[in-house]
């Protein structure tokens, strides 16, 4: 991978943001990490990252409201969005789809089916 793709971590979870940055370091991403929903809107459009990384439970706008906000908006519709969550029902991962997520991943996420989401999804924007 190149060193030039960008990942965002929106997640309220310093530990989990911790875990994501070292898998993602390693592996020659680039990361900027926010806490909230809100600021990750706001960051998604000013930096234009490769990619996100998006927790669903956190204070304020839920990951859900903020996919949606995202992929609705001409700037970062293209972005796609990978959902990071302990939330593990059907409904949940069939609502993340409805919102515009591409990815669902359940946590604690293992590092190799992280890094293979993201280069499947990488490619297929690639490909678009």
């Amino acid at each position: 991978m190149s060193k030039s793709l960008h990942v965002l971590i929106i997640d309220d979870s310093p530990a989990e943001v911790v875990r994501f940055e070292s898998i993602l370091h390693a592996n020659d991403f680039v990361t900027t990490a926010v806490n909230t929903g809100e600021e990750g809107i706001e960051v998604a459009a000013r930096l234009k990252p490769d990619i996100i990384l998006m927790d669903v439970v956190m204070g304020g706008m839920n990951g859900f409201q903020a996919t949606r906000k995202i992929t609705s908006q001409e700037a970062t519709q293209h972005i796609p969005i990978i959902m990071v969550t302990t939330k593990d029902q059907t409904t949940d991962r069939v609502w993340a789809q409805r919102q515009g997520a591409k990815g669902y991943l359940t946590k604690p996420v293992d590092e190799d089916l992280l890094l293979s989401t993201i280069s499947e999804l990488l490619d297929l924007k690639k490909d678009s």
